[in-house]
């Protein structure tokens, strides 16, 4: 019977080939949609999870006061590592670490790299998988542990072991280890190298003076809790444990365990409370996901039961001879299963093509798992429940007919038998205008940002980290050099990046301060010619200056920090900040060194070389980027010959920080021109249809003396007003959710009438250009040929 009912779909598939066609290309791109988003899906569910104690896991989070705000952080003092290992029963494990970079010299080969100072403790928390040495390397003092790209970046084919590299070109140490790459689905894929704990130490003073420091908050803390312990309760068993110390500090930390099971997807906190986080984003997607594949069996269900009137004899046939009604609708979803089965390899194939460009904007390296069989699996019990969604009510509607209505034409098809057509289509245009519609509002809000000042000049400017100390201590002289290449305008130092905030205060004190308030205030190092290199804007006031010796005694403030003061008189007052008392000497425009969605911090900038560690470049314009880099690169190369010239283009770094939302943007975008080609498939099978069913109907009009254009009105009209329909529809529900979606922002775009204007005037205007093609047809046909009897 199974052949059989294969035998008659195959054969309904080949005779009627261009409505067959129009299924399996609007089933195939819209199951082509679910498979991409179903292995972001996956990709970004399964973060972390190749970690053995995945459930076990967290990192050490702490809640902040700064007035009535709480701010969360993910760093802790080295302190409370120890604290927690001997204190708290719960932990099975602890260990600190620091991130960092470091230049890597072997020979002539120079790499600058990120990794982290570890305790022993931590290659035992997280899963790495060593290929080569022991997992207790780290156990001697100058030893490093290389990543396995890193060590055939540096030794090619050779046997990395024990060879030795020059880190910050002054410490020589021992490879005792290579460990596999993380994956790029793990919060570690950065780390290319471990140090020791101890190295850190021996290396780095500021590690030194912090080994017993509760208030230096630069450390990650990350813990193994023992089996059956629960974070909720561990975190609430360690919440006050700095307030019970001697000395509680005025921004009253709150600590928390934060499990490795929402670092990635509930990374959001606001007032101190996880709000979520990329899981939106989630479920965004999986949703978009489902609603265009739905959109592809709906056109199957409107295809099927709009031919109909073609099918009616034969089901009144079958059921005169003896089928029953269950017989027919396993032949009617055997043809839709054939069709969503070859669908289904359609779709893999286009996915396959499609991952690459799917990969560049979103971001990521998924790849089919061609050999896994659970991949597999899940396909055919995807292509199942597709084929059932898109067969049931076709199945159901034709099976219902009467055999003898049927058979003696008295079978009805008129404007009521398609009112459920008529929902299936008001169903797709609603989803894919909503889906245009929203993509458009993402747009908007991104280029809203992106149009606001930001305070200072990007254009040629250019960043460049000071690793070693050949480039510390011989400002005068390397800004001398620069700047007579001719290739350099400005130069300056500072202690963090332009476009990064570097850490705040609540230790500041000014006249009038009330006794409640603790304002985190950042804090910024500059020298002299910070503000010509970069371009701020003095509003009151001056700029820092060598005319004035006593500018090492001297503040900047930003306008935020003028404003949450409530300074009336800013310029000659004088600000108490970490021991230290400053007096302003001017205010400078706002900048955006942090989220351009959100306001600017407040902050305040104080002329210190000591503090100082990242270099500031402003390229001459008359000079092209290339010609310019490669003179500065050889000023560079006197002073510091033996580590790589590495520098961020402020420009670039800026515009990072719309990465996420312009992968949402884009995605969106490629989902929703999907979502209205697989809607305008079905329209134009449907406006063949109905061309092909009023063919004599149109022959006596022309007959009568109708126009090709009042035919072409005609048959467009249902259609037209169908879209419209849709269009009312899904304004509300885009409003809705794109009010919600830019609720989430503080700097944000409004909601324009145009963006619903020109969306549903753009819908109507494909609508138009698919349905006049069949439209326009039939009417241009000979009315001879239509009206003449078979």
């Amino acid at each position: 019977m199974l052949k059989n009912y294969l035998k008659i779909a195959f054969r309904n598939l080949t005779k009627n080939l261009g409505y067959s066609t129009i299924n399996l290309c609007g089933l195939a791109v819209g199951m082509a949609v679910a498979v991409l988003i179903g292995l972001w899906v996956h990709d970004e569910l399964s973060f972390d999870k190749y970690h053995k104690n995945y459930g076990r896991i967290g990192l050490l989070m702490q809640n902040v006061s700064f007035d009535t705000k709480k701010t969360t952080y993910a760093y802790g003092p080295i302190p409370l590592g120890e604290e927690l290992r001997s204190a708290y029963p719960d932990f099975e494990s602890v260990a600190v670490i620091k991130n960092q970079g470091l230049i890597l010299v072997s020979g002539d080969k120079k790499f600058a790299k990120s990794g982290s100072s570890v305790e022993p403790a931590f290659l035992d928390i997280i899963s790495v998988k060593i290929l080569a040495g022991s997992r207790s390397g780290l156990k001697e003092v100058n030893s490093i542990m290389l990543s396995a790209s890193l060590a055939e970046a540096i030794f090619g084919i050779e046997n990395p072991l024990n060879k030795v590299i020059k880190i910050d070109n002054k410490l020589d140490v021992t490879v005792t280890g290579v460990y596999e790459d993380f994956p790029d689905n793990s919060s570690f894929k950065e780390v290319t190298f471990f140090i020791p704990w101890a190295l850190a130490i021996a290396k780095d003073e500021y590690v030194r003076t912090s080994l017993h420091a509760w208030d230096e908050n630069s450390f990650q803390i990350y813990g193994l809790l023992k089996k059956g312990a629960d974070f909720d309760q561990v975190s609430a068993s360690i919440k006050d444990i700095r307030m019970k110390r001697d000395n509680p500090p005025g921004y009253k930390p709150e600590f928390f365990v934060q499990p490795m099971s929402r670092w990635h997807l509930y990374g959001d906190f606001e007032n101190g409370v996880n709000i979520g986080g990329l899981i939106q984003f989630v479920w965004l997607f999986g949703i978009i996901g489902v609603f265009v594949l739905l959109l592809a069996c709906i056109n199957f269900m409107n295809l099927s039961t709009a031919r109909s009137e073609k099918r009616a004899k034969e089901v009144g046939i079958r059921k005169a001879v003896g089928s029953f009604r269950g017989q027919l609708i396993g032949q009617f979803l055997s043809e839709s299963f054939l069709v969503v089965a070859i669908a289904f390899v359609l779709s893999i194939l286009l996915a396959a093509l499609a991952l690459p460009f799917f990969n560049e904007v979103a971001d990521k390296q998924i790849a089919i798992p061609w050999s896994d069989p659970l991949f597999w699996l899940m396909g055919a019990g995807f292509s199942f429940f597709t084929g059932l969604i898109a067969g049931s009510y076709p199945a159901l509607y034709l099976s219902s007919f009467q055999p003898l209505k049927v058979l003696k034409g008295a079978i009805s098809v008129g404007k009521f038998a398609a009112v459920p057509r008529k929902i299936l289509v008001v169903i797709q245009f609603t989803v894919s205008v909503t889906l245009i519609i929203g993509t458009i509002i993402v747009f908007r809000q991104i280029q809203h940002a992106k149009n606001r000042p930001i305070g200072y000049s990007r254009n040629g400017l250019i960043e460049i980290q000071m690793n070693t100390s050949e480039l510390s201590g011989h400002y005068d002289a390397l800004r001398a050099d620069l700047k007579n290449t001719g290739a350099v305008q400005e130069m300056s130092q500072s202690s963090g990046a332009i476009t990064a905030q570097d850490g705040g205060t609540t230790d500041i004190s000014w006249e009038g301060k009330s006794p409640e308030a603790h304002p985190l205030i950042y804090s910024n190092a500059v020298t002299h010619d910070y503000g010509k290199t970069i371009g701020w804007q003095i509003r009151q006031g001056r700029d820092f200056s060598r005319s004035f010796s006593t500018d090492t005694s001297s503040m900047i403030l930003n306008e935020a920090a003028v404003k949450i003061m409530g300074l009336k008189e800013p310029i000659g007052s004088f600000v108490k900040a970490r021991g230290r008392s400053f007096q302003v000497v001017g205010i400078v425009k706002d900048m955006i060194k942090e989220n351009p969605f959100s306001p600017v911090n407040p902050s305040f900038f104080i002329c210190n070389y000591n503090w100082v560690g990242m270099i500031n470049i402003k390229l001459a314009p008359n000079q092209s980027a290339s010609e310019a880099l490669a003179k500065v690169e050889g000023v560079f190369k006197k002073y510091n010959p033996a580590s790589p010239f590495t520098y961020n283009f402020a420009d670039v770094e800026y515009a990072k920080k719309f990465g996420t939302e312009e992968r949402i943007g884009k995605l969106t975008t490629f989902f929703a021109i999907l979502a209205v080609l697989i809607s305008c498939l079905g329209l134009f099978g449907l406006a063949s249809f109905i061309a092909e069913q009023r063919t004599k109907e149109i022959g006596i009009r022309k007959v009568l003396g109708a126009s090709v254009a009042n035919l072409w009105q005609m048959l467009s009209k249902d259609f037209v007003i169908l879209v419209l329909i849709s269009c009312i529809v899904s304004v509300p529900i885009a409003w809705y959710f794109m009010s919600d979606w830019l609720e989430s922002y503080k700097y944000r775009t409004e909601i324009s009438w145009w963006i619903f204007a020109a969306t549903a005037g753009g819908a109507l205007v494909v609508t138009l250009l698919t349905v006049s093609f069949q439209a326009i047809r039939a009417a241009l046909l000979d009315p001879v040929k239509s009206l003449r009897s078979e």
